[in-house]
């Protein structure tokens, strides 16, 4: 399970409990402005009683990103212009290629039959990696280079919107409090980032109070 820390990835967890999956939770830092995310991460696996596992990463490079670079400024988009114009700066790149790979060598390493991701296709800002199309590729190179070549790629949310994310986290008991999202870290989340916006969008629709802010 890749676990972020975040809403959709603390949801898949808990659905693939509910699934009746054994699940094992890894979380990546490569560089991000913030750790407070992997905080967010180690208590759903606690609250989840997971097995949890962080791996630091050192890739210069992906401070092209503004998710990465301290110095460069986040978007600050009205809602109904996000994912409208292109790729934003926030995009990682291929980050989405790398956390798969690390949970695959975590996978063909314990043999587990499937990894789980939190991407979603629908309200997100524009990534190419969080694509179907890209999952299934990622699937395929999955059959051609482990050593069960069975390895699944599970992608729940990737059709849901936020609020049927907010919905399915409710319906699961998902203690969301302890999730983290904003792209800024702090105490508290900026409500200004794309993140924090379309999460908002989420809870608003759902009906619902986010106990996280």
């Amino acid at each position: 399970m890749l676990l972020s820390g975040g809403l959709d990835s603390s949801t898949c967890l808990y659905w693939a409990q509910r699934e009746g999956w054994d699940c094992e939770a890894v979380s990546v830092l490569y560089g991000q402005r913030h750790a407070r995310e992997l905080d967010g991460a180690r208590a759903i696996a606690k609250a989840a009683r997971v097995p949890w596992r962080s791996v630091e990463l050192e890739l210069p490079w992906l401070k092209v990103s503004s998710l990465v670079s301290k110095s460069a400024k986040l978007p600050d988009l009205p809602l109904a212009k996000i994912g409208t114009g292109g790729i934003p700066s926030t995009y990682v790149p291929a980050r989405n290629t790398v956390l798969l790979a690390v949970a695959a060598s975590l996978a063909d390493a314990t043999g587990a039959s499937a990894i789980v991701t939190g991407a979603n296709a629908l309200d997100f800002s524009g990534y190419p990696d969080c694509r179907p199309a890209f999952h299934r590729a990622f699937e395929s190179v999955l059959r051609e280079g482990t050593r069960s070549g069975k390895i699944r790629v599970l992608a729940p949310l990737l059709r849901l919107d936020k609020e049927g994310i907010v919905r399915l986290a409710l319906e699961l008991g998902v203690p969301l409090g302890l999730t983290w999202s904003c792209y800024k870290g702090g105490r508290r989340p900026c409500g200004r980032c794309d993140s924090c916006k379309l999460r908002a969008k989420g809870f608003a629709e759902a009906q619902a109070i986010d106990p996280a802010c």
